[in-house]
């Protein structure tokens, strides 16, 4: 095994491995070091969770040769729906109405579930001589220097490389060997995430359903299913998800509705606490932090893998320019300019998720009247619709070079 690589990327969940792609086509060498087996991650089992990718995000999997082998498995979303919903009330229109004809550039995102996305980027790196995959290795320490970095791993080896970069999740080891502290909160709400299979077609339709407990999105797969990220107070959500499926059935349908007809569970059931975690810092010596590394937000608003996307897309972007001026990609005032570009658009983004969550989480009249009237002047107004569908896209602001399409 060659130990010495231009990157270290701590993490091979999705992130990771689209950075290291991405810092490929800059030609820099880049090692992933995954703590899960690599037969874990190819496993066909269709495990009810899917992603609903904006449309910035797709451009980017198409710049890194991914989206030919994807988009056949991969569910248009051409309307989303927004109600502030009652039980029983998805079919009936009483929000935000959000079309992709409104917008030149096509569908706003596609839904992809995660098997055919982590199977793809195993294949990539795969192929790509300058990404070296290391599956079931764990980190146990981390250095660096004025001129570069390393990491040892739990089996003894050492790597060396010029920078570090955290892919590892919310409870980021790397972060944390690096000293940076982070904002949180909890709260105290689960999402219950399966797929279904129903009787009449979506449409490419996604919809998103206001309940007082939490949000609830039903969000199209191809064929006659749906991915449902379903929010719950956090103790009756783990009643539920221990429910016989029948009966688990039978407390999703009153909420879901029968606008597609009969439904019956796709696939298997998980549970995620949901919480807001944000990093004091995105960078530290010669490291930078990415995806839920960096920040961790309520899916109210499906952006948790887009956000994390545009922070690598962000950072091959700063660094690959670096490169090719002749800086030094890893220095203090490289890695300034994506945090500068990061972390108050992160911060943005996971404040209005957090004010959309405890605004709608409820059942008080008054802001219920407040949050429709809200909704009806947004939905009547024809460039602040095409604003918030560009938001959805991901299109607006200053897009990275694997985004820009």
């Amino acid at each position: 095994m060659n130990n010495t690589s231009d990157i270290l990327i701590v993490g091979g969940g999705l992130n990771g491995p689209m950075l290291a792609l991405a810092a490929a086509q800059t030609g820099l060498s880049s090692t992933v070091i995954d703590a899960r087996p690599e037969g874990t991650r190819r496993s066909d089992n269709f495990d009810g969770r899917s992603y609903a990718l904006a449309l910035a995000s797709v451009r980017m999997l198409n710049a890194l040769g991914l989206w030919d082998g994807l988009k056949a498995n991969a569910q248009p979303m051409t309307e989303i729906k927004v109600s502030d919903g009652r039980a029983g009330d998805a079919e009936v229109f009483l929000g935000l109405h959000f079309n992709s004809a409104e917008i030149e550039e096509g569908p706003m995102g596609h839904m992809l579930e995660d098997r055919y996305l982590r199977r793809a980027l195993l294949e990539a790196m795969s192929a790509e001589p300058l990404v070296t995959h290391l599956s079931g290795e764990t980190v146990v320490d981390q250095n660096v220097t004025a001129t570069g970095a390393n990491i040892t791993l739990a089996s003894g080896d050492m790597l060396t490389g010029q920078m570090i970069v955290g892919a590892d999740g919310r409870q980021t080891g790397t972060g944390q060997r690096a000293g940076i502290r982070r904002t949180a909160w909890d709260y105290d709400q689960t999402a219950l995430v399966c797929a279904i299979a129903h009787e009449r077609p979506h449409g490419g339709v996604a919809h998103q359903l206001f309940m007082p407990a939490g949000p609830l999105a039903i969000l199209p797969l191809t064929g006659n299913r749906s991915s449902i990220v379903w929010s719950e107070k956090r103790g009756l959500a783990e009643e539920i998800n221990a429910l016989p499926e029948e009966d688990y059935l039978t407390v999703l349908r009153p909420r879901f509705g029968d606008f597609l007809g009969e439904i019956s569970l796709a696939g298997e059931r998980f549970t995620y606490p949901l919480g807001l975690t944000l990093a004091n810092r995105f960078i530290a010596d010669r490291l930078a932090l990415v995806g839920d590394s960096a920040h961790g937000m309520h899916p109210i608003a499906g952006q948790g893998l887009n956000a994390g996307l545009r922070d690598v897309a962000a950072l091959a972007h700063v660094i690959g320019h670096a490169v090719r001026r002749g800086e030094d990609f890893a220095s203090p005032q490289v890695l300034a300019r994506y945090e500068q570009w990061r972390r108050f658009d992160t911060a943005t983004l996971l404040s209005a998720t957090d004010v959309f969550n405890r605004l709608f989480s409820n059942d008080n009249p008054i802001l219920r009247a407040g949050r429709d009237l809200g909704m009806a002047a947004i939905n009547a107004i024809p460039s602040a619709r095409r604003t918030f569908i560009r938001e959805a896209a991901g299109l607006n602001g200053d897009l990275p070079d694997l985004m820009a399409g």
